[in-house]
């Protein structure tokens, strides 16, 4: 093993997909009329319910805390996990009705927004006052999803830390006497140099456009940060024009006529293995995907994993104006409060305070989590499963000025499906980055 870092449990699939970034008006009749008209409004006394997502070793974790919470709290409290698929939906219903969740599970993001809008999300700050330490105990990278147009973080971490990292085999980069790249000159002087050796420079799942987004996310953020992305997220017309994007979409045809990706990416699969695969058994040099890839190999390719493997962060772009510091991936998913609650003041002890509290902190990094808590590098180093990987996500994620959630996970339905199939196009060369973005435009 060459550089610093985690095993982080679940894939992306598992960790962050449904339908995220329901609008305001996708939420129909279902939040029609559901402001908060009290907290305990319609609520019955059948104790604290927290909706969460279907996962063995998280949720053994999460109803510990219900447990500890129960010493301190006289109501009863249940754990209630959701598949992935259709979750989304049944908390949009749900929370529709005086019968939903009092503690609901989220992606952060747009998903967090029409609930903000039409009350159904408790303020934590305004719970707190001006006691600060329910927020300042995680990294405020971590709680950057978690916002409603810049307020205070609506929930608070429930999971650990995933961003985009660039993997590399550092066998294949040794033996042809190259370094990882940390510039943008440097990764084309490598993928010209692996092109030329016929090595695949770079393993890319091309049939599942959500693997592609992760160049765009990457180089528009070395390339101006997150300026047109607060116009796009917010589904105003014009952040697609902003010059970056464009740019960014010209480097990646670069990339794919320079062969950086091979011939064959648009039939490569992640779900399947075969990216990482092409990567571990030496016929590929690079790897760009979020941290959870390193729990992927851990778990199939284990000599590789510890023998051949490095990472760095994306190269920087010599004149971009975005922070190489920052990050794009999976900030974390979150717990919220219904203000609907018939038990707010548990449910508040419950986010506010359980899920900072040690034991949940260490339960996660057994399980191989890199949570979100700030002051834990002690104990990633004596508790996590691979303590040289974990500090290293934790340490970029505690130095990044920004951590954009991505891009499929904080825009709406719509807007998103037209951006993944457009970007399959861009790769494939049929479309070009000005008829891109102004198809995205009309999308918009």
């Amino acid at each position: 093993m060459v550089s610093t870092a985690m095993r982080t449990a679940p894939s992306r699939r598992r960790f962050l997909t449904g339908l995220t970034g329901i609008g305001a008006a996708g939420m129909g009749a279902a939040l029609t009329g559901c402001s908060a008209v009290g907290f305990a409004a319609g609520r019955d006394s059948r104790g604290l319910d927290v909706w969460t997502l279907t996962d063995p070793v998280q949720n053994k974790i999460q109803r510990a805390a219900l447990a500890r919470l129960k010493r301190s709290h006289a109501s009863r409290a249940k754990l209630t996990p959701f598949p992935n698929t259709g979750y989304t939906q049944k908390l949009r219903i749900a929370m529709g009705t005086s019968d939903g969740p009092d503690v609901f599970w989220s992606w952060g993001g747009e998903s967090l927004r029409p609930y903000q809008e039409a009350g159904l999300v408790v303020d934590l700050a305004d719970r707190f006052g001006g006691d600060t330490r329910w927020r300042d105990a995680f990294l405020p990278a971590a709680l950057q999803a978690a916002r409603v147009d810049g307020r205070e973080p609506l929930g608070l971490p429930v999971r650990g830390m995933q961003p985009v990292i660039l993997f590399c085999n550092q066998t294949l980069f040794d033996e042809h006497d190259l370094r990882p790249p940390r510039t943008w000159d440097e990764l084309l002087d490598v993928v010209d140099a692996f092109v030329d050796a016929d090595v695949l420079p770079v393993a890319l799942a091309g049939a599942e456009s959500w693997c592609e987004l992760m160049w765009l996310e990457c180089i528009t953020g070395r390339l101006t940060g997150t300026g047109p992305l607060r116009k796009i997220f917010a589904g105003e017309r014009g952040g697609w024009r902003h010059p970056a994007i464009e740019e960014a979409l010209v480097r990646i045809q670069k990339l794919v006529r320079r062969g950086a990706f091979g011939r064959a990416f648009g039939s490569v699969s992640y779900g399947s293995g075969a990216a990482s695969a092409l990567f571990a058994k030496g016929r590929a040099a690079m790897h760009l995907m979020g941290s959870w890839e390193y729990s992927n190999l851990r778990n199939d390719h284990r000599r590789f994993t510890e023998d051949g493997l490095s990472w760095v962060s994306f190269p920087e772009i010599p004149g971009g104006t975005g922070d190489p510091r920052a990050l794009v991936g999976n900030n974390t998913n979150y717990l919220s409060v219904n203000t609907r609650s018939s038990d707010i003041d548990a449910g508040i002890d419950l986010v506010g305070t359980q899920l900072a509290a040690r034991p949940f902190i260490d339960a996660l990094i057994k399980a191989g989590d890199v949570p979100a808590a700030v002051g834990i590098e002690d104990r990633l180093r004596d508790l996590a499963p691979d303590p040289d990987f974990a500090l290293y996500v934790y340490r970029i994620v505690s130095g990044a000025p920004d951590f954009t959630l991505s891009w499929d996970q904080a825009m709406l339905p719509a807007v998103k499906e037209a951006m993944l199939s457009s970007l399959q196009q861009i790769f494939l060369e049929k479309l070009s980055p000005r008829q891109f973005v102004d198809a995205m435009e009309v999308i918009q």
